[in-house]
């Protein structure tokens, strides 16, 4: 599937199952996964790896240091873990 630009991601990210809380600026599915924000490639392979119960990943708002937002300063940012009832747990950490 090639990349798509929408005008309104909040109807794709409530598709892929991701809470309107934990949104940014992209959405992709993989493998059945949804991948929100900017995760790094590292944890899309363990997650793939591993293939948890789980609705997929997000990144929430646009951290910098994160993929994709290296250059400026940089915070920590939790990788979150969305599971299927949409409640979430942070899965890896970044910056700390």
């Amino acid at each position: 599937m090639k990349p798509q630009n929408v005008t309104n991601l909040d109807v794709y990210r409530a598709r892929a199952g991701i809470p309107a809380v934990l949104g940014s600026c992209h959405t992709a599915v993989v493998e059945g996964y949804a991948i929100e924000g900017h995760v790094p490639a590292r944890e899309i392979k363990r997650l793939l790896a591993e293939r948890p119960k789980a609705r997929g990943f997000a990144v929430p708002g646009m951290p910098g240091g994160s993929p994709g937002m290296e250059g400026g300063r940089s915070v920590p940012y939790d990788v979150l873990l969305v599971l299927p009832d949409g409640s979430f747990r942070v899965y890896a950490r970044y910056g700390r």
